[in-house]
């Protein structure tokens, strides 16, 4: 079975994009060329700041819907690996 990851991307305002892949580096390519999502079309992505690796495309879903349901300071502790008191499942350890 293939295997999916959830990422965030640090956009050029300092914003935070979320989204899943199966490739996430080629993902990332897409969106820096503007072929990505809407909106990394305005955002520009600068860097991939978190990449966790699931065992399938349901569950990087799900996890991708979680983080998107967090703050922003939820989604700087999870960057910063301080994810012990989100209060949301983990899905697997990040990469």
């Amino acid at each position: 079975m293939k295997s999916f990851s959830v990422y965030i991307l640090e956009c050029a305002d300092g914003s935070y994009y979320t989204g899943y892949a199966a490739d996430v580096e080629a993902r990332f390519a897409r969106h820096v060329r503007g072929k990505g999502a809407k909106y990394t079309r305005s955002h520009r992505p600068l860097r991939i700041v978190y990449k966790e690796t699931l065992e399938d495309k349901s569950a990087a879903m799900h996890r991708e819907w979680l983080i998107k349901q967090m703050t922003r300071k939820q989604k700087e502790q999870l960057i910063q690996g301080d994810d012990r008191n989100l209060g949301t499942e983990k899905l697997s350890g990040n990469e």
